[in-house]
């Protein structure tokens, strides 16, 4: 084999091996996450409790706007989180976006017509 073709298959092998490294280090977020909400509404600390198979996450929410099914999706570090609930007799869906280091996460929550804020998150 040519020292062309060996640098080449050597070249391929790492690039394998450092996207099965990235993937290894993927967030893993199954189990029960006590949030730390703030917004322009005011402050509380719902909790989550998540199920992630693949990139597919389910679980459920409960907090201050009371319970609900939980969907989202994890793409390495990056987490969104959506459900909805009945607030004052409108429907509203909030949304969470943020970045999972380990069993912390952190981000912004979208709360549709009534604002937004931050989130900071613990993995129990």
């Amino acid at each position: 084999m040519t020292t062309r073709k060996k640098s080449g298959l050597t070249m391929a092998f790492a690039v394998i091996a450092l996207i099965a490294m990235q993937a290894s280090r993927a967030a893993d977020v199954t189990g029960t996450w006590i949030m730390a909400v703030q917004t322009s509404a005011g402050s509380g600390s719902p909790t989550f409790t998540l199920v992630q198979k693949g990139d597919a996450v389910s679980g459920t929410y409960k907090g201050q706007l009371g319970e609900a099914p939980v969907t989202g999706t994890m793409s390495g570090n990056d987490i969104t989180l959506e459900f909805s609930v009945d607030a004052q007799g409108q429907n509203l869906t909030i949304k969470y976006t943020g970045k999972v280091d380990g069993k912390s996460v952190s981000g912004n929550v979208a709360l549709g017509a009534f604002g937004s804020g931050t989130f900071t998150g613990t993995k129990q």
